[in-house]
């Protein structure tokens, strides 16, 4: 069976900030963007096509995305999918040679669709369409510094932005940055994050939801296991606690409902004033929040992968705490080793985590194959794991889907609280200024 995968990748200005995903797809065993010579074109852009069709809320979700459009696509009209406030529309070689493609791009130009070129060359075809295009995206593993250099100092003369795709190490990531591009792409830049934290990691409008669960007449076990579970460091902070001297248990706590009813109501409440007030002035950094966001969709992703791999030493509970986990060394101010040690996670688990072996190392590697858009290794270990690859797009963006439902949840909270504050405050300055007496 031919495999046809779609995965969003970040794209990061020089300042770590997310500025948009690049939507990589691949079918028919090729990645889209080469050379449209064969008829399986037609048929993997078909699937593509009607994919997004059903899809592109899913994709979307108010963010730039850059995808790439060959002939067959841009022939189907698929750019008409998208806002055109939301959509990057990018080419390669194939369209720029082809009369009729290169005259649907300049009318979607001129309807106002961003434009992006892969793999920019100095050649008659690419700069007489220069007026046409909004980015220029270079390979900086394939291209001559002095060429990139060259080209970057033209691009920003002529206000175009320039994006470093290809960045896989620190040494590529340092090169782009000091030819000044605007942005950059890679498996170096996607884990990349401006500093860590200090123990202090959670995220600040997830915990304010979490203070108003725990003091509620009635709390809602429920609710607080659901408020805990998406938050990597509060699920961390939480199973350190249930497992310490504190308690002495016969049985490690391995799940946070477990630790919930561990250590009692009464605990929990204590716990969250603590964390509360030791954390009351820090703020966390975008950084942060990234990887918690990264970690929640890990979490979902390799729980829902344990619905179809066969012989697995761990449960789907353990699964999710594998991928919640992955991010922690970013998170705490500390290797993951030992970071995993005062908790009970399987043993499984850990080794997957830290040396990548035995079969849960297979599927937390699935997870970050698929991340990092490695099709050859998503193949590979797919079907070591007995997973059919046809469901891995599905399931991806089922569990993106959930993800940005559960953090819509959590900012429109914190936004409404901030809201709520300065209309509080608004209000209090307008009593007193009728309560102070006119010179």
């Amino acid at each position: 069976m031919s495999s046809k995968y779609i995965v969003r990748v970040p794209i990061k200005d020089r300042d770590n900030h997310i500025i948009g995903y690049e939507i990589q797809y691949y079918g028919e065993n090729h990645a889209f963007g080469g050379e449209e010579s064969t008829s399986n074109d037609f048929a993997a852009a078909d699937t593509i096509y009607n994919f997004l069709t059903l899809n592109t809320d899913k994709l979307l979700r108010g963010t730039l995305n850059f995808m790439t459009f060959t002939t067959t696509l841009l022939m189907k009209k698929s750019p008409r999918l998208f806002d055109k406030n939301e959509l990057v529309i990018q080419i390669d070689d194939s369209v720029i040679i082809h009369p009729l493609a290169m005259h649907m791009i300049q009318q979607y130009a001129r309807e106002g669709y961003k434009i992006a070129v892969n793999e920019f060359q100095f050649a008659p075809r690419y700069l007489a369409m220069l007026d046409s295009i909004d980015y220029i995206k270079l390979n900086f593993q394939t291209l001559q510094e002095l060429t990139l250099k060259n080209i970057i100092e033209i691009a920003h003369s002529m206000n175009k932005q320039c994006i470093a795709v290809g960045i896989d190490n620190e040494q590529l990531y340092q090169q782009a940055l000091k030819l000044k591009v605007d942005a950059l792409e890679g498996t170096v830049v996607a884990e990349k994050m401006t500093q860590k934290t200090h123990n202090s990691g959670y995220l600040q409008s997830n915990f304010f939801r979490l203070m108003v669960a725990v003091i509620k007449d009635e709390p809602d076990i429920d609710e607080i296991e659901r408020i805990i579970s998406v938050d990597a460091t509060l699920t961390y902070g939480l199973l350190r606690i249930a497992n310490s001297r504190y308690f002495s248990l016969r049985s490690k706590v391995t799940t946070v409902r477990q630790a919930i009813m561990t250590i009692g109501l009464n605990e929990l409440k204590q716990w969250v004033y603590l964390l509360s007030a030791s954390n009351a002035e820090n703020q966390m950094d975008e950084g942060a929040e990234e990887f918690l966001r990264l970690s929640l969709m890990r979490a979902n992703f390799c729980s829902s992968l344990m619905n179809y791999a066969k012989d697995m030493p761990i449960t789907k509970s353990d699964a999710y705490l594998m991928g919640m986990f992955s991010t922690l060394n970013y998170l705490i101010d500390a290797p993951l080793e030992e970071i995993l040690q005062p908790i009970p996670v399987c043993q499984e688990v850990k080794d997957a985590l830290l040396h990548h072996t035995g079969r849960c190392g297979m599927l937390y590697d699935l997870a970050l194959c698929y991340e990092r858009a490695d099709w050859t290794q998503i193949d590979s270990l797919a079907e070591e794991l007995h997973i059919q690859t046809n469901l891995l797009t599905s399931l991806y963006f089922s569990c993106m889907e959930d993800v940005n439902r559960i953090w819509d949840e959590i900012t429109q909270a914190s936004a409404s609280r901030k809201e709520a504050a300065k209309e509080a405050e608004a209000a209090k300055e307008t009593e007193s200024a009728k309560e102070t007496p006119a010179q």
